[in-house]
């Protein structure tokens, strides 16, 4: 039997460079539809030499050894990817058969088929209200046919990742790497929202009238929230043709020159298994950074690219100088969600509406107010979400993952109703909901900030961009909440977030 080499740090960081590349690409090739058949499990095969148990220990030897500092962060950072990698390594192929099993999902509606991902893609362009809601049901039916499988792999995860971590409590054990209290973080959220529902119902109200029609339900099921983020009845303003060059010229105005930017890749089309939700996968930043979205009309692309390209630009802005670890390994996602978030922002400013599509200063004001619906729905919805896992991960060691609460919590803070057979496939791993609810903080700070510095303006001004890309050249290395200090806020100061939601 040949014994496996143990790597020291620096070769392990080379190593497993080349494995994310790789795994990346794979993962980008079935979400863009180039291939229908994952084949994850492979790649982690070739590498298993850098997720072993030897490995993992001598990783955590060395960290302990190491001094306070940036070579203690990297190598926790890279100890988590190992631990991260085992439990991937154990669960690869049956990721794959779930992934592959969801690929090959039908949709039967009136009289054809679909893929579950085009079903899902529809719903943002179905114009009926009644089709809307006989397709959201269809596709939700067939999603929660694979809610079985989908707890399996959860709850081997879940085993998989106390006894590797030595952190049994799935809660303290993201905290922990977070380097937050997640529940400190959910309460701040609660007042908020709560601070902001008198603002969200009138909002809700008036939008839901004005885009679903006088013939919506008092409550109306949450297949419409993907049609509402369109803004589809605004579609004739908001078209699909003009989204790619409106969106290049608004990060122009920042100083960024998307369209030739060497390290980004843009992948705009339309396929039929792509998926329906735009994402950045960042497979070497800076030098690959992959750019992906799926245009289908109205503002809600506009949108999408804008958000993907604050993340794309982080990652592919970050200084090459830096190790590998600082460049595209983080604690959490909570970092380059504030760059998304704070480009994103530009489609919610009501002088970006009146100059790119011919609109009054009031039509313009009635659009952004819009916007700011959407995202004040959103970060409700995220809020409750966040309430929901909190609760679904402290009684998980007795009940093993029930649906306990999430209808009732999203249907309460939305005014949409959810049902409760979507709370596995809404689910992100590792509370993906705080980094997007923490980003949400942080953009809103950042705002500020450049509101103060720049001018109200910011959103057009090459000053904003150069301050962006003094943060973009650090890369992954810093947290949140050491940015929040640095533009004079403390970490959980919702008071910026609730003035964009028109409650302050």
């Amino acid at each position: 039997m040949s014994v496996v080499p143990v790597l020291r740090p620096a070769d392990y960081e080379s190593r497993l460079q080349r494995y994310l590349f790789e795994r990346a690409e794979e993962g980008r090739a079935v979400r863009v539809g180039e291939k229908e058949v994952s084949e994850r499990a492979e790649i982690v095969a070739r590498y298993a030499e850098l997720f072993t148990r030897d490995q993992l220990e001598a990783l955590r030897q060395a960290e302990s050894e190491a001094g306070p500092g940036d070579e203690r962060e990297r190598l926790y950072r890279l100890r988590k990817t190992c631990e991260a990698g085992l439990i991937s390594a154990e669960l690869a192929e049956r990721e794959d058969a779930l992934e592959n099993a969801i690929l090959a999902a039908r949709v039967e509606f009136k009289r054809d088929e679909m893929p579950l991902r085009t079903a899902q893609a529809t719903l943002a362009v179905l114009s009926d209200y009644g089709e809307r809601d006989e397709l959201g049901r269809l596709a939700t039916d067939v999603s929660a046919t694979f809610n079985d499988e989908r707890l399996e792999v959860l709850r081997a995860g879940e085993e998989l990742e106390a006894e590797v971590s030595g952190v049994a409590d799935a809660v303290e054990r993201n905290e922990e790497e977070k380097g937050i209290s997640i529940r400190e973080l959910e309460v701040a959220l609660a007042r908020a929202s709560e601070a902001a529902a008198e603002v969200y119902t009138q909002l809700k109200d008036r939008w839901l009238e004005r885009l679903l029609g006088p013939e919506r339900e008092e409550v109306p099921s949450s297949s419409h929230v993907a049609y509402l983020r369109r803004l589809s009845p605004l579609e004739a303003i908001y078209t699909k043709e003009q989204a790619v060059q409106t969106c290049m010229d608004t990060l122009s105005r920042l100083g960024f020159d998307l369209e030739n930017e060497p390290n980004i890749k843009l992948d705009l089309d339309d396929r039929p298994q792509k998926s329906p939700r735009a994402c950045v996968i960042p497979a070497d930043p800076p030098t690959v950074v992959h750019l992906i979205t799926r245009a289908q009309g109205g503002l809600h692309d506009y949108q999408a690219f804008l958000h993907e390209a604050g993340h794309a630009l982080h990652y592919a802005g970050c200084d090459p100088a830096l190790p590998y670890t600082f460049r595209n390994i983080s604690r959490d996602h909570a970092l380059t969600e504030i760059y998304s978030y704070i480009v994103e922002a530009i489609s919610r400013q009501p002088g970006w509406h009146a100059r790119y599509f011919d609109l009054t200063d009031q039509e313009a004001e009635q659009n952004a107010e819009a916007t700011v619906f959407m995202e004040a729905l959103l970060f409700r919805r995220y809020a409750a979400k966040l309430r929901f896992e909190l609760d679904f991960w402290s009684r998980f060691p007795e009940d093993g993952g029930t649906d306990g609460g999430y209808a009732e919590l999203l249907t309460a803070a939305t005014g949409m109703e959810y049902r409760r057979e979507g709370f596995l496939a809404d689910m992100d791993a590792g509370f993906y909901s705080a980094d997007y609810l923490r980003a949400w903080i942080r953009a809103a700070q950042l705002r500020t900030y450049l509101e103060r510095e720049v001018g109200g303006e910011w959103w057009a001004s090459r000053e904003t961009g150069d301050r962006l890309r003094e943060l973009f050249r650090e890369g992954t290395k810093p947290s949140s909440e050491e940015i929040a200090g640095r533009i004079g806020f403390e970490p959980l100061d919702t008071g910026p977030l609730l003035a964009e939601l028109g409650a302050a």
